[in-house]
């Protein structure tokens, strides 16, 4: 969908990838991006932007955005469900934990399409972005819980285009490697060294990636990838799954000493 006189919402807008979506959004002529985060204050401002506190992991708070986005402006075109949870953990770690990274990484994309879908439906068109991660489709080395999440969100992504494309609903799964945002600083304390970890190409600014995303939103692409080098880790998987997890192996050992 072409952003162009659209109206678009961008979860976890206060920084890093939600952030320069916002603009982009912006650079490629949307009407109006309504940027949320959890704390209203965070969010940049400007001509066009409507920014406005949500926590998406509330069905009812994003129900609620919804009705007064679309009574107030109009109707919701494009859904930037940005906002995500990275903490660490593997089996070991608690119930607490997996449901809040559920709750965030997951729900909070089923509760946008719960809310945008009867419209989308009756008007016979509606763009839904998602952000899951490389961590969706290969895995996170470290966070099991991570991993576990992105996949359900690349999972439910791909239903929803499949079960609703003959309703003119488009559906979007961006998969970012390594940008250099707050959550991949935090994952190990350098941007770098976390590129090095994920593979795939250089560390990107959040505004390249932005920008290489909004391209794939207008063509309509399903999976979106930052760094389109990662295919091919992909086609590795796939081709032979256990040479590619013997490979992984390896590579989180020497991750560890990499880190060290």
């Amino acid at each position: 969908m072409d952003p162009r006189g659209r109206i678009a919402v961008v979860t976890g807008a206060a920084g890093g990838i939600g952030g320069a979506l916002v603009q982009a959004l912006l650079d490629a002529d949307a009407e109006l991006v309504v940027a949320t985060d959890l704390r209203e204050s965070a969010i940049a401002t400007g001509d066009r932007i409507v920014a406005a506190a949500l926590d998406v992991g509330d069905e009812a708070a994003t129900i609620a955005l919804v009705d007064e986005v679309e009574m107030a402006h109009g109707p919701i075109d494009l859904w930037f469900a940005n906002a995500g949870l990275a903490v660490g953990g593997g089996a070991d770690a608690p119930d607490e934990l997996w449901a809040n990274q559920w709750r965030v990484n997951v729900m909070a994309h089923v509760y946008a399409a719960r809310a945008l879908l009867p419209g989308w439906i009756e008007r016979g068109e509606g763009h839904l972005v998602t952000t899951a991660s490389m961590a969706g489709i290969l895995t996170s080395l470290g966070d099991g819980v991570y991993a576990a999440t992105k996949h359900a969100a690349v999972g439910f992504a791909e239903w929803m285009a499949i079960t609703h494309a003959d309703q003119g609903i488009k559906v979007s799964c961006i998969c970012p490697g390594a940008v250099d945002t707050a959550m991949l600083r935090g994952a190990v304390g350098d941007a770098t060294k976390a590129a090095a970890i994920i593979g795939g190409g250089e560390v990107l600014s959040p505004e390249e990636a932005a920008a290489r995303v909004i391209a794939a939103v207008i063509d309509d692409e399903f999976l979106i990838y930052t760094h389109p080098e990662l295919k091919t880790f992909v086609e590795r998987k796939a081709g032979d799954t256990g040479r590619w997890i013997r490979g992984m192996s390896r590579l989180w050992g020497r991750s560890q000493q990499l880190l060290d």
